[in-house]
C-alpha cells in the first residue's frame, strides 16, 4: 500500500506543480488552460488506471495459481488493445480538442489555450497510457515500488520541463503539456528497462502481441464495468460543480477549492484500494480465501486510523487548508462549508474502499459498478440537487450527500458481502 500511496502523491503534486509553475511565471489565462485542460487529462488518466486494474488483478490471479505461462498472453492482448484504446484518445483529443475545451467550461479568454493544452496531451496520450498499462503489470506482480520510481522520475522531469519552457521560454500553457508529455514518455521508457532487466516469472520472449481471446475477454471483464464507474463517477464531479453553480459564484469556487483537498484526503482509501486488489486476487489464486477476507478487515483497520486524523484535520482546519488554494476569504469560508458536511466521508470511505478492493480482487467487477452507479446516480447526486435549491440551501447540506451515498453504499456492500461468501 505504501509504495502505492507514494506515487497518488506524486502524481497529485505533478498537476500542482504544473499550477504553480504557470501561475507565477505564465499568464492568468494560461493558469486557467491548465486547470481546465488538466480535468480533462486526469479524467482520461483516473478513467484508464480503473481500466487497467483487470489486468492487475488476472496477472496476479495466474500467479497465485502457479499458472505464470498465462501472463505472456495476458500483456500481448493488453498491449493490442491498450494501443487501440490510445489511438482512439489520440483522434478524440487532437481532433476535438476546441469543442472539449469550450464542453469543459474554460474562459472565453482562455479557450484557445485550453485547446492547444489540451491537444499537444492528446498528442502524447500514447505515453500516459503505456505508464498506467505497465504500472498495472508490475502491480499484479506484487511490485508496488517500481511504479513509485517512475512516477518520481516523471515528477521530476516535469518540474525541470516546466521550469525550461514556461519560465524560461515562456511557452506558457503549452509549455507545461509539452513538459507533461515528456516526463511521461521518460517514465515510460525506464518501466520498459526496468521490466526487461527484472527477474519474471515467465519469458519476456514468449509475450503475445496478438488476441489470446479468454484471456483478453476476462481483463475486459474485470476492467471495463471499473472504468465505466470511473467515467459516470468524475462526469458527477462535474455535475456538482454544476449544481454549485447556482447558489452564487462563491460556491463554486468554494466547491473547486474543497476538490482539491478532497483528492489528498481520497489518496489513502485508493492505495488501499488498489494494494488490495493485487493481494486478495493473488490469495485467492492461491486458495487461501480466508487470508484474502482478512486483509480487507485489516485494510478497514489500517483506513480507519488515517480517516479518523484527516477527518478530525478537515472538521477543525479545513479553513486553513481551504487558504492553501485561495486567498479569497468569501472563497476559502465556502470551501470550509463543503468540507464540514464532507468530513465524515474521510472515515467512511476507509471502510468502502477497502470493500471494493476486496471484490475487485475477486472479479466482482460488475457488482463494484452496480454499487458504485447506485449510490452516485440515485443517492448523491439527486440529494447535492434537492439540498441546493432549498430555501437555506448551503454547501455544508450539499457535501453531507457525500458521506450519505457512501453510507448506503457499505450496507449494500455488507448484503453483498455476506451472499457472496456464503455462496462460496
Amino acid at each position: 500500500m505504501l509504495p502505492i500511496l507514494g506515487a497518488l502523491i506524486l502524481q497529485a503534486a505533478y498537476g500542482a506543480v504544473d499550477l504553480l509553475v504557470v501561475g507565477r511565471f505564465g499568464s492568468t489565462s494560461g493558469l486557467s488552460a491548465v486547470s481546465t485542460g488538466s480535468q480533462v487529462l486526469n479524467l482520461v488518466t483516473f478513467v484508464v488506471t480503473q481500466f487497467a486494474m483487470g489486468i492487475t488483478v488476472l496477472i496476479a490471479r495466474y500467479l497465485g495459481e502457479k499458472k505464470p505461462e498465462q501472463i505472456g498472453s495476458v500483456i500481448g492482448g493488453a498491449a493490442v488493445v491498450f494501443a487501440v484504446i490510445s489511438a482512439i484518445l489520440f483522434i478524440v483529443m487532437i481532433a476535438f480538442a476546441h469543442p472539449i475545451s469550450v464542453l469543459m467550461q474554460a474562459p472565453a479568454e482562455a479557450v484557445s489555450l485550453t485547446t492547444s493544452y489540451v491537444r499537444i496531451c492528446g498528442s502524447g496520450i500514447f505515453f500516459i497510457v503505456a505508464y498506467n498499462l505497465l504500472a498495472a503489470i508490475f502491480r499484479g506482480l506484487g511490485d508496488s515500488k517500481s511504479p513509485l520510481l517512475f512516477v518520481l522520475v516523471a515528477c521530476i522531469v516535469n518540474i525541470f520541463g516546466d521550469l525550461f519552457l514556461v519560465a524560461g521560454l515562456h511557452l506558457d500553457a503549452a509549455g507545461a503539456a509539452l513538459a507533461t508529455v515528456f516526463a511521461q514518455a521518460v517514465s515510460v521508457v525506464c518501466a520498459i528497462v526496468i521490466l526487461l532487466k527484472k527477474e519474471l516469472p515467465f519469458s519476456i520472449k514468449k509475450i503475445r502481441l496478438m488476441f489470446l481471446i479468454p484471456n483478453v475477454k476476462r481483463f475486459l471483464g474485470i476492467g471495463l464495468p471499473l472504468a465505466l464507474q470511473e467515467f459516470l463517477t468524475q462526469m458527477s464531479f462535474l455535475a456538482l460543480c454544476c449544481i454549485c453553480k447556482q447558489i452564487r459564484l462563491e460556491a463554486s469556487s468554494g466547491y473547486g477549492v474543497a476538490c482539491k483537498i478532497v483528492n489528498f484526503a481520497m489518496l489513502i482509501p485508493s492505495a488501499l484500494m488498489q494494494s488490495m486488489a493485487s493481494f486478495v486476487s493473488q490469495n485467492v489464486g492461491a486458495g487461501k480465501s480466508k487470508r484474502a477476507k482478512q486483509s480487507m478487515f485489516t485494510g478497514i483497520g489500517v483506513g480507519l486510523l488515517f480517516g479518523c486524523l484527516v477527518f478530525v484535520l478537515i472538521l477543525l482546519k479545513g479553513n486553513v487548508l481551504a487558504s492553501l488554494f485561495s486567498t479569497d476569504a468569501a472563497v476559502i469560508q465556502k470551501g470550509f462549508d463543503y468540507l464540514k458536511g464532507f468530513a465524515p466521508e474521510t472515515i467512511l470511505t476507509a471502510i468502502m474502499f477497502s470493500m471494493v478492493g476486496y471484490f475487485n480482487g475477486n472479479n466482482q467487477t460488475l457488482w463494484v459498478m452496480f454499487q458504485g452507479l447506485f449510490q452516485t446516480l440515485l443517492v448523491r447526486l439527486p440529494m447535492s440537487y434537492y439540498m441546493s435549491i432549498q430555501p437555506d440551501a448551503s454547501l455544508t447540506k450539499i457535501g453531507l450527500a457525500a458521506p450519505a451515498s457512501t453510507l448506503v453504499g457499505i450496507l449494500l456492500n455488507m448484503i453483498f458481502f455476506l451472499y457472496f461468501n456464503k455462496k462460496n
